[in-house]
């Protein structure tokens, strides 16, 4: 059973930073495609980042580049995102996604091309 858990999240200042980190399990990343998407209340899911394992091909959204780093740690199975710079409106429910396939630069943050989700991690970025 294939499972993605999300920690990392919470409560952080403007300007400040966080490392989101997501563990699979009953799934090796190997050369799968992990993404980060996120949802603000009121707010469409977006496509926040995504990793492609066969060559670490990265993309990101451009409310987030400069800011956040997406990066894999195959060993133990999990992907981060590391968030500097936060702003107010990076508040969001985050969740971290997986497909088996090696998808390409233009669907990687679509979020119709992944078959496994967490639950989600919260980041809240206030004063």
């Amino acid at each position: 059973q294939v499972q993605l858990v999300e920690s990392g999240g919470g409560l952080v200042q403007p300007g400040g930073s966080l490392r989101l980190a997501c563990t699979a399990s009953g799934f090796t990343l190997g050369s799968s495609s992990i993404a980060w998407f996120r949802q603000a209340p009121g707010k469409e899911r977006e496509g926040v980042s995504c990793i492609r394992g066969s060559d670490r091909m990265t993309r990101y959204a451009n409310s987030v580049r400069g800011r956040f780093t997406i990066s894999r740690e195959s060993a133990k199975n999990m992907v981060y995102l590391q968030m500097n710079s936060l702003k107010p409106e990076d508040t969001a429910v985050y969740y971290c996604a997986a497909t088996r396939r090696s998808l390409i630069f233009s669907s990687c943050l679509n979020s119709d091309e992944y078959d496994y989700w967490g639950r989600g991690a919260q980041v809240t970025v206030s004063s």
